[in-house]
Parts: C-alpha cells; sequence; structure tokens
C-alpha cells in the first residue's frame, strides 16, 4: 500500500497540529504525520512553508502546501466528505469563524501568558493584567457554552476543535506552574466541555500522552513563552 495523499507536517505536543489531526480523523481522512523538530527545522517544512516556517503544514497530492491551523481545518472540511466542522447556514458559518479567531488572536496570548505570572518572578510589571484579560476572555468563552455540550452544539465543530489547548493542554501547564487557572467554581461549562471534548474518539486518537508533555514543558519553559506569543 502507498503512502497516503494527505500529509501533515507537524511537530510533538503541539496544539496547532492536533487542531489538523483532529479534523482529518473526525472526517476519516487517512494521513501521514511528519514529526518536526522546532529547534532544527527541515527542508521539507522549509520548503512549503517558506513564510512562517512553522508547522502545521497540509500537503495534499501535488497541491500547493496549506499553511495555518485554522486554514488548513476549514479545507479539509471543504475539500473531504463526513461530519461538518462548520455549519451549514451562513450566519452560523460566520459566528464559528469569529470565535474560532477569537481564540487566536484574543484569547490565547493572555491567557497562556497568564502562567508566567506564576511561573517566573523575573518578567517585570504589569503581568498582573494578563490575568484579568485571561479572566474575561474566559467568562465570554464560558457564557458560549451556555445550554451546550460543545460551542457547536452536540457535536464537535470548528471551535472546539480551535480551543483544544485549553483541554488537554490546560492541565499540563497547571501542573508545571503550580496554579489552577480555570476552576470549576468559576467556569463549570468550560470544565465540563474540557472533559467531553478529551473523551472523544477522534480526539482521544491524537492527544499527545501527558507524562510526555509535562516533561517536554517542564524542560523547556523558552518553548512555553514561544507558545505564548507566537501568532499562528
Amino acid at each position: 500500500m502507498g503512502s497516503p495523499m494527505v500529509k501533515l507536517i507537524g511537530a510533538f505536543g503541539c496544539a496547532f497540529s492536533h487542531r489538523v489531526e483532529v479534523a482529518l480523523r473526525m472526517k476519516g481522512v487517512p494521513y501521514e504525520l511528519i514529526l518536526e523538530d522546532p529547534r532544527n527545522k527541515s527542508e521539507l517544512l522549509l520548503k512549503h512553508n517558506p513564510i512562517h516556517k512553522m508547522m502545521p503544514v497540509l500537503l495534499h497530492g501535488d497541491r500547493p502546501a496549506i499553511c495555518e491551523s485554522l486554514v488548513i481545518m476549514e479545507y479539509v472540511d471543504e475539500a473531504f466528505t463526513g461530519p461538518l466542522l462548520l455549519p451549514t447556514d451562513p450566519h452560523d458559518r460566520a459566528s464559528a469563524r469569529f470565535w474560532a479567531h477569537f481564540v487566536d488572536q484574543k484569547f490565547g496570548k493572555p491567557f497562556w501568558m497568564s502562567f508566567l505570572v506564576y511561573a517566573s518572578t523575573d518578567e517585570g510589571g504589569g503581568n498582573e493584567s494578563f490575568i484579568k484579560e485571561a479572566k474575561a476572555n474566559l467568562l465570554l468563552l464560558e457564557e458560549q457554552l451556555t445550554g451546550k455540550k460543545f460551542f457547536s452544539g452536540d457535536d464537535i465543530g470548528l471551535i472546539d476543535i480551535a480551543a483544544a489547548g485549553m483541554a488537554h493542554w490546560l492541565d499540563v501547564f497547571e501542573e508545571i506552574c503550580g496554579v489552577t487557572l480555570v476552576t470549576n467554581e468559576e467556569f463549570p461549562g468550560l470544565n465540563c466541555w474540557a472533559k467531553a471534548y478529551v473523551e472523544d474518539e477522534h480526539v482521544k486518537k491524537c492527544l499527545p500522552e501527558r507524562d510526555q508533555l509535562v516533561a517536554m514543558f517542564s524542560a523547556c519553559r523558552d518553548m512555553f513563552r514561544g507558545m505564548a506569543t507566537t501568532k499562528k
């Protein structure tokens, strides 16, 4: 049997690579996962993503590579049959895109940077503002889950996959930093959502082992900072 037409260039422990894997698995698309070392990027990666030089990158047959996780997920949704990641109604599709971009563009940096307040004592002043902004953004996401199992309703969709870092990776960083940022008392909806997300059959198959994540991020605090400040 030959190699699958779909190849994913990703990295171990990368929540952005995880997004694409979940999308492919939900669609039932066979793929080859090519793991990169972020500290020693291959010629394959540099060739297919010369602009950002970042993972993930999707290769589909002989077509030009597709980069950036949210863009790739929308491509996967449209290019392959299977459960839809985005709603069919135009208004609902626009809303889903808005909240997925909210996770990347407004939510991500203050949320992950807020852990540095607990993890470091030499970051300088003003970092308490990250916690304040993160809590405000968490409340907005909590409100989106009112009366729903997932952000998309009864089934996992684009927003849920975009927010995957809060489901599996969050617990790892809370352990590393010795703090619980998303408590069940403050954010019961998000906590229930996270448990439901990681228990999904498609998600479980491509979640990195927790112990390996703890070891990797404990030893690589600089990577922690990079996740918080790098825009995907």
